[in-house]
Order: structure tokens, then C-alpha cells, then sequence
């Protein structure tokens, strides 16, 4: 059996229940679930809650498990409120979606000569959203900037990935304190 058909065949059903973090609501997944996932980093997910599909990617809690964010929409079609238990389903995939790009990334971006748009096309989704959580991580404007530079400067000299940081820390400055997601 390859890696492949090892994480294509990796799924999960359990029951979690919907938290809120500021004006975010968030599902933490259950340790158990988390310790057999193929990362401590990000992991690319489609699955169900309450029946209800979707695609996502979990992200790291910094205590080595995973999260992930509930939006209004998927909330509302589920039937689900915080403080409410879900049943979800997921199985890891190796189709990442696509990250949104933030405003002054994507600017940069198009700004740049074509050799580094060409590699942001060429490198994978997943790589992709290493350079937006790096990018992200940070509430600073001054480090934000600093950030979107130092990528294009990378991309230009033909790196794919950000390097450097810690892929199982919530990146989310708005969710996390000391790269740990906050309690709700």
C-alpha cells in the first residue's frame, strides 16, 4: 500500500462540540482523532457535519491536535449553534483547496515580475497556504509587510515554501495566544 492510498483511506466519525473564540466559532477535534491524522500541521479534509458536506483544511492547535473554523453558512445549512455537539465525518485528502489570498499579498503578487507569479501558479495549494499563514500569523502591520517582502524576495530566488516557523502552531493571531489556539 502506498502513502497515498494510506492517507486517502485515513478516516475519522466522531462527535465534538461547537465553541466560540471572539466572534469566531470553532470545533476542536478530539485528541484522539488529531494523534492519528498524517501531521501535526495543516491537513486537507472533506467530510460531513450533521450531514452536511465540506472541504477544509484543519489547522494545528499548538497542543498538538486540531481545529477547525465553522462558518456562518455551513452553521446555519447544519443546523448547529455554539455549544451545540456535532457529528462530524472527515476523510484526509491530498486536494487542497485554495487559500484565500489576503488583499496585500495577492497586491504584491500581481506586482511582481512574471518568474514569481509563474511559480505561485507552479507550486502546490498547500504551499500556497504556508506563504498566507505565514503571512497571516502576525497582527503587526510593520511585521504583516515585512512578511509579504521577505516572500516575493523568496519566490523570486525560487524558494516554493516559507521557512522557518512552526507548522503546528495556530497561526491565527485573532484565535491564538503564543501559538496556541485560546480557549473559548
Amino acid at each position: 500500500m502506498s502513502p497515498t492510498q494510506r492517507i486517502n483511506e485515513a478516516r475519522f466519525h466522531f462527535t465534538a462540540t461547537l465553541s466560540t473564540i471572539d466572534t469566531s466559532t470553532v470545533l476542536r477535534l478530539p485528541e484522539k482523532v488529531s494523534k492519528e491524522l498524517p501531521s501535526r500541521g495543516q491537513v486537507a479534509v472533506h467530510g460531513t457535519i450533521n450531514g452536511v458536506k465540506f472541504q477544509t483544511v484543519l489547522e494545528p492547535d499548538g497542543n498538538f491536535g486540531h481545529w477547525m473554523r465553522v462558518g456562518d453558512t455551513l452553521r446555519r445549512t447544519a443546523g448547529i449553534s455554539p455549544g451545540d455537539a456535532a457529528t462530524i465525518d472527515i476523510r484526509v485528502t491530498e486536494e487542497w483547496p485554495e487559500p484565500s489570498v489576503p488583499q496585500d499579498l495577492e497586491k504584491a503578487l500581481k506586482a511582481a515580475p512574471q518568474k514569481i507569479q509563474t511559480l505561485w501558479h507552479e507550486i502546490t495549494p498547500m504551499a500556497r497556504w504556508e506563504w498566507v499563514r505565514w503571512v497571516n500569523a502576525t497582527k503587526n502591520p510593520n511585521t504583516r509587510q515585512r512578511r509579504v517582502d521577505v516572500s516575493i524576495s523568496k519566490l523570486q530566488s525560487g524558494k516554493r515554501r516559507p521557512c522557518c516557523f512552526n507548522l503546528s502552531a495556530c497561526t491565527d493571531p485573532d484565535l491564538s495566544k503564543n501559538g496556541r489556539l485560546r480557549d473559548a
